[in-house]
């Protein structure tokens, strides 16, 4: 009998659940055909809390909802509501470039453009055909990554420069290395090329942080390399790295005043310094 009675029980509260689910769903059409916007959302999520089953049949709707709520609220500059949205639905949703792409749109809106440029990198890399997430990836990179970086890139002598004096320091016996604010990465890839057995690389500006991980990649290095999306005084050992370093690797010096000639001349004499005997 104890049996018996549990099982109604269950069948019960599931019988509950259906009904509560269709009317929330029904309030939810009613809502959006009133353009009561917030209160379907609202509606939309008790459905997919409750029946996370119907989350593909319901995307398309909910994005739209979302959207549309997320515009009113920018509106009224509720922005704290809003990213409230955006949080509710990646947790329900974390891998839909929609979503993404619109939560990017909103944070590049207010000025975050780094923030911003993560969600449309992951964006395109969950379709890499969704045509307004690249074109807002490549708007935002061309406010973020500074036009030296292509002209460093493409400076052969100061690239062989610098992979001359990291493949010394490796060959001396500097077997692990920290690169700081490792840009696309070139600086690591140097050292782990010339030998080094432990490379770690920290960069703080998101849109480069992503890029780095592409280049490394590309380069068949992500296994190699750990890159940490951090600066660099914050880097705590064990918990982000496993060891002092024997060799810190970097390109922070700021060239505006002078242009890159200055540069190349401190690359000589850290080279020069990096030679002398201990």
């Amino acid at each position: 009998m104890p049996n018996c009675n549990a099982k109604f029980h269950r069948g019960g509260r599931e019988a509950s659940r259906r009904e509560l689910v269709s009317r929330s769903l029904q309030s939810a059409q009613h809502c959006l055909e009133e353009q009561d916007f917030g209160t379907a959302y609202a509606h939309y999520l008790l459905v997919l809390n409750l029946a996370p089953e119907l989350k593909s049949s319901v995307k398309e709707t909910f994005q739209f909802t979302l959207l549309k709520w997320a515009e009113e609220l920018d509106s009224l500059a509720r922005i704290q509501d809003l990213f409230n949205c955006y949080e509710q639905a990646l947790e329900l949703y974390p891998n839909d470039e929609v979503i993404c792409n619109s939560m990017g749109e909103h944070l590049f809106r207010m000025g975050f453009r780094d923030e911003a440029a993560g969600y449309f990198h992951k964006a395109v890399k969950l379709n890499p055909d969704f045509a307004d997430a690249k074109e807002n990836f490549y708007r935002v990179a061309n406010w973020l990554v500074e036009r030296w970086h292509f002209i460093m890139l493409n400076d052969a002598k100061r690239n062989l420069t610098y992979l001359k004096a990291i493949e010394k320091a490796v060959h001396s016996g500097c077997n692990s290395v920290l690169d700081i604010g490792t840009g696309t990465g070139i600086l690591s890839m140097f050292a782990k090329k010339a030998g080094a057995s432990r490379v770690y690389a920290c960069e703080l500006s998101k849109t480069m942080y992503e890029l780095a991980h592409d280049v490394v990649a590309a380069n068949n290095m992500e296994k190699e390399i750990k890159l940490l999306h951090l600066k660099s005084l914050d880097i705590e050992i064990p918990k982000h790295i496993p060891e002092r370093v024997s060799l810190v690797v970097t390109e922070t010096v700021d060239a505006g005043l002078f242009g890159e000639g200055i540069v190349e001349s401190l690359i000589h004499a850290w080279e020069h310094l990096l030679l002398q005997p201990k």
